[in-house]
């Protein structure tokens, strides 16, 4: 009886633990989200890490994921479909995330074709009106990813 509790207990702290998908993470050290975001051209091609608490996750194909910091500042961690499949109940955990940054310029037409995209993704409303200019886009687009709590 007890090896069968001790069994349950192991198997519970287990559940409890990490979930790994990817990579293997190569950094030490996360970079804050503000000082990405403050200073994107010293990170833009460059492997980071990031650490965050997890505000939405792709409803379809569970192909992006958006990690916020404490102070609210928000980045987009996104890989190719069937590459990783991010747990679309996960939002409010939080995760370390590690990829390529990047960035992208999206024009008015693109950024309402994103838009549009993401709020089908969602099961939200969209409304084209909302967007009037074009955009720069910061993410980073996934290699390895760990799911804390």
């Amino acid at each position: 009886m007890r090896v069968f509790i001790g069994c349950i207990l192991a198997l519970a702290v287990a559940a409890a633990g990490e979930l790994k998908l990817g990579k293997p993470l190569t950094l030490k050290e996360p970079v804050a989200i503000e000082t990405l975001l403050a200073k994107p051209a010293d990170y833009i091609g460059k492997t980071v890490q990031v650490k965050g608490k997890i505000t939405e996750v792709c409803q379809m194909m569970g192909c992006w994921m958006n990690l916020t910091s404490e102070s609210g500042k928000m980045i987009r961690i996104k890989v190719n479909d069937g590459e990783i499949e991010f747990p679309k109940d996960s939002a409010g955990k939080v995760a370390v995330a590690e990829g390529t940054f990047s960035k992208s310029e999206l024009t008015k037409d693109q950024a309402i074709a994103q838009a549009r995209h993401e709020a089908e993704e969602m099961k939200k409303k969209f409304d084209p009106a909302t967007i009037t200019t074009g955009k720069t886009v910061y993410q980073i687009k996934g290699s390895g990813v760990v799911l804390l709590n």
